[in-house]
């Protein structure tokens, strides 16, 4: 996963909350002290960390590296189909965040696919 975070400098957030008190908005907040580029993909919201919000993952203009989400499991299907809509290259489910269906699905297309991993924890240990 080191590699993987090296070589990549764009993250598309689904559901960055704009409270920080949330943990996507700590963990969002932490990378992109870090140098990463965060994307936050909320229609609830108008921006967040400094940056515009989009409504959706095909409202992003460029490539995205990786699509971290901060959305409960079962929305994990419907968020991966966007995701190949896309073609980023790594879908991520922050920890305690996964779904079957979406895994199979992602990896049947020859994803990359990280599901219930904490992306700030993961960054932390390739430093």
């Amino acid at each position: 996963m080191g590699k993987m975070l090296k070589k990549s400098k764009r993250i598309a957030v689904v559901g960055l909350s704009n409270n920080p008190e949330r943990t996507s908005y700590m963990v969002s907040k932490a990378m992109q002290e870090s140098g990463y580029e965060i994307i936050p993909v909320n229609p609830a919201i108008s921006e967040v960390l400094g940056v515009k919000a989009v409504k959706a993952l095909k409202d992003i203009e460029g490539h995205v590296d990786i699509v971290n989400v901060f959305r409960r499991s079962e929305f994990l299907p419907e968020i991966a189909k966007e995701f190949a809509e896309i073609d980023a290259d790594i879908f991520w489910a922050q920890l305690g965040v996964e779904n079957e269906e979406a895994y199979n699905f992602l990896k049947e297309k020859g994803y990359t696919v990280i599901m219930n991993r904490c992306i700030k924890v993961e960054h932390a240990l390739t430093k």
